[in-house]
């Protein structure tokens, strides 16, 4: 060979006597097949298969099975966002004329799918009351094909009666899925309680640093697996190798990270509890939290995330409070080292369990503890001044 064209091609290396703790990480975009006919058959090779690199290389695979194993499914899809997660769910699940149910507390951006996307191609949507359990057969009708939950709501943290809302949907033949990104399967199996589709933000506690976006589908059902990547086929969606080799490196610790952040954000909710009224603290650990009996029954712990509702006394001091924080910075997303505080606007569409208005969210990372509560002192001393939301003694 000349030298150009050895420049290209590279030697065979021997890999004996080599071992290493960590996943390769194999970035491609071609997949070269041994022969004409191996080339000509790839369809052939099926979902599993390595065709191109838009859809898996080793790495992903490897990231895919973990995922699987967790969420005690059969299959796991990767793709480029949590909400890509919950929108290819969607766009496999839905036809026009098909109706999915969402909860008042799903993350925003899925009402904005709903009514902004499917509802112009003639895929209707209805929004129900988180806590509504197997009332939810009530609306079920002959159009609805699929029932979204999230629990807890990823700010106003209800946790929802999945196992009623399942035996509803089951007895219909309506597909259920669920956003498990607050818990993760360390805490929470979708799955195992005859869920049909789990996804989370892998950005968030399987990432754990921050630094990368991605999501995962996991199912227990090789023919909605197929009708997954058969979407994410046709719409072209894939995800980097290089982001997988970050998310597997942080699952490798999400179970001390969740650990760790759950211990730290309990004991935080508690005490401002003590300090204000309690109904203002948003934790589905803390007795009297809307679905507090449910997460006792299905969940194994809590994670680091927890909401605090801001009264309107409370409400023009926070922005300054907010940007005098120390340990705290401020931004969305969650679940990385970095403890967070995210002041949301709430608005529902339903009556029932609402809590609209300011509403703050809290992430607690790796930091101090100390402090991190010396950042938020000073809001609580702020809700805290009005003798109405005072806690009594």
């Amino acid at each position: 060979m000349r030298d150009k064209t050895l420049c290209v091609k590279r030697p065979e290396v021997s890999h004996q006597g080599f071992a290493s703790l960590a996943t390769p990480t194999y970035r491609a975009s071609t997949i070269v097949f041994d022969s004409a006919e191996a080339y000509a058959n790839r369809s052939k090779r099926g979902p599993d298969g390595y065709t191109y690199g838009l859809h898996g290389t080793p790495t992903s695979r490897t990231l895919e099975a973990s995922i699987t194993a967790l969420e005690q499914g059969l299959r796991t899809v990767l793709v480029p966002s949590g909400q890509a997660a919950i929108t290819v769910v969607f766009l496999s699940a839905l036809m026009p004329g098909d109706t999915v149910l969402i909860p008042d507390s799903a993350y925003p951006p899925v009402a904005g799918f709903c009514e902004n996307y499917l509802k112009p191609r003639g895929i209707s949507y209805r929004i129900y009351d988180p806590m509504i359990g197997s009332g939810i057969a009530t609306l079920i009708d002959d159009t609805v094909k699929l029932i979204w939950t999230e629990s807890p709501g990823s700010t106003t943290m209800e946790i929802q009666d999945i196992p009623a809302i399942v035996a509803a949907a089951k007895s219909r033949g309506v597909l259920t899925g669920c956003d498990n990104t607050w818990a993760t399967p360390l805490y929470f199996k979708p799955l195992a309680h005859d869920m049909d589709f789990s996804s989370m933000a892998l950005t968030k506690y399987v990432g754990g640093h921050s630094d990368l976006l991605m999501g995962s589908i996991a199912v227990k059902d090789i023919a909605l697996h197929k009708r997954l990547k058969d979407t994410m086929r046709m719409i072209g969606m894939g995800v980097s190798p290089d982001d997988c080799a970050l998310a597997l490196r942080g699952l490798e610790t999400m179970g001390v990270r969740l650990a760790h952040c759950g211990r730290v954000a309990l004991d935080f909710a508690r005490k401002i509890a003590d300090r204000v009224a309690p109904e203002l603290v948003l934790h589905p650990a803390l007795p009297g939290a809307a679905g507090h009996e449910f997460f006792q029954r299905d969940f194994a712990g809590a994670s680091g995330v927890f909401s605090l509702v801001i009264p309107p006394h409370a409400e023009a001091a926070l922005p300054d409070l907010l940007t005098a924080a120390q340990t705290f910075s401020i931004g969305a997303s969650w679940g990385g080292t970095h403890s967070l505080l995210a002041p949301m606007t709430i608005t529902r569409a339903t009556d029932a369990h609402a809590h609209p208005g300011t509403i703050l969210r809290i992430n607690v990372g790796l930091e101090d503890e100390d402090d991190l509560w010396a950042d938020l002192e000073p809001i609580i001393e702020a809700i805290a001044t009005a003798p109405a939301v005072k806690k009594a003694v």
